[in-house]
C-alpha cells in the first residue's frame, strides 16, 4: 500500500505527482496484469532473453 504524506504547505498537485511517480516505479499495474494469466517459466525465461538481446543490440548500434 502506497502512503504519501502531504507536507505542511505542500501543493496537492505536487503530492499527487509524487504519488504517481511512486506508483509507476513500483509497477503496481504491471504486476496486476502479469498475475491475471499463468505464464510458463520457459516463456518467462525466453522473454527475458529476448529483451536482453534487444537491449544489447541497441547498445551495440549506439557504439558504432
Amino acid at each position: 500500500m502506497l502512503k504519501i504524506i502531504v507536507k505542511e504547505g505542500e501543493n496537492i498537485e505536487r503530492a499527487l505527482k509524487r504519488y504517481k511517480r511512486k506508483h509507476r516505479n513500483i509497477k503496481v499495474m504491471q504486476n496486476l496484469r502479469d498475475g491475471q494469466f499463468f505464464t510458463k517459466p520457459s516463456v518467462k525465461r525466453r522473454r527475458e532473453i529476448q529483451k536482453a538481446a534487444y537491449i544489447q543490440n541497441l547498445r551495440d548500434q549506439e557504439d558504432i
